[in-house]
Order: C-alpha cells, then structure tokens, then sequence
C-alpha cells in the first residue's frame, strides 16, 4: 500500500498499523523487576519508631518532652471546657522543639513537615497539626517556655554601652 493522498497537509503519510494499549507494567524486556505497588497495604500497621535510627534526635526530642521537662505550666492553660479539642501539648511541644533544633520555626514549614518528613510525623503521632493550631499553640505558651530565641537580646544585660575612648 502506497502514501496516501495528503489533501491540505504538506506532506503525504504512510499508513501505519495501530498500536493495541498495553497492560499497566507490561513491557516487552527480558529481566524480573522487585514487586512495585504503590497502592499496596501492610498487613500490620507499621509502628513510625522503626522507621528512625535508634540515635535520632527526634528519640530524643521526644523523650525529653516525655521525660525530663514539667509541662505542667502547659497543661494549666486549657482551662476552657468547650470547643474542638485541641491538640495534645506534648505533641505540638515536641514539633516545636524539634522544629526549632532543626531550623524549622515557621508553622507552615513544620505542617508541610508532618506530612513529607519521618521524623516529624514520628513526633506528631502520624497526625499533621494545621499551621494554625501551631501557631496558636506557640502563642499560647510563649511566656510558659521562656523566652523567644528570635527576640534577641542587642544591647546586653547592662543596657546600652558607651563608646569605648582611648586616653
């Protein structure tokens, strides 16, 4: 069979065979390939703990909020009865802390980090507080937990200093 009549167009066309749709995977290569199912589901769920290095810093992190620091001044400020329950202190403690040791402060960045990074979905209970339940949170305990490592302290304990002059 020759070229067809091209008509309009600029240049004639041989007719070509259709090609059938191939299956999801089928490729005509000669090697076995590892099992690929991105829809695949654990039989167990996995535990987030197993998936970090025993020495993480989010081990730690996380055991020290659990451990070591008294988060009663953070418990005594949800005092009111009615609303959504907000998100439990030790887990927004923890994002925070861990956010600010990594370089992580803002509440959008540390979202996007509950869903994208190991760590801080181990620390947020594979939850993913909303920017502004961080926020909030941080507002609500900023005189609790000290002060604020972005408020630093310029002109020393001692107030201004005097230019230094030479006798």
């Amino acid at each position: 069979m020759g070229p067809m009549p091209c008509g309009d167009q600029l240049f004639e066309i041989d007719p070509a065979e259709p090609v059938p749709p191939r299956a999801r995977g089928d490729v005509p290569v000669d090697k076995t390939f590892r099992v690929y199912d991105q829809d695949q589901s654990f039989l167990m769920p996995p535990s987030l703990r197993d998936w970090l290095p025993t020495d993480h810093l989010a081990h730690f992190v996380s055991e020290l909020v659990d451990e070591v620091l008294d988060l009663v001044p953070f418990f005594a400020s949800y005092t009111e009865v009615r609303g959504f329950p907000p998100y439990h202190p030790r887990l927004m403690l923890k994002l925070l802390l861990y956010g600010y040791t990594t370089g992580v402060r803002s509440s959008r960045k540390i979202e996007t980090r509950c869903h994208d990074d190991v760590a801080f979905r181990f620390l947020a209970a594979n939850t993913a507080p909303d920017l502004r339940s961080i926020a909030r949170c941080r507002a609500r305990h900023r005189r609790t937990a000290g002060p604020d490592p972005d408020q630093r302290d310029t002109q020393g304990s001692d107030g201004p200093q005097a230019p230094h002059q030479e006798g």
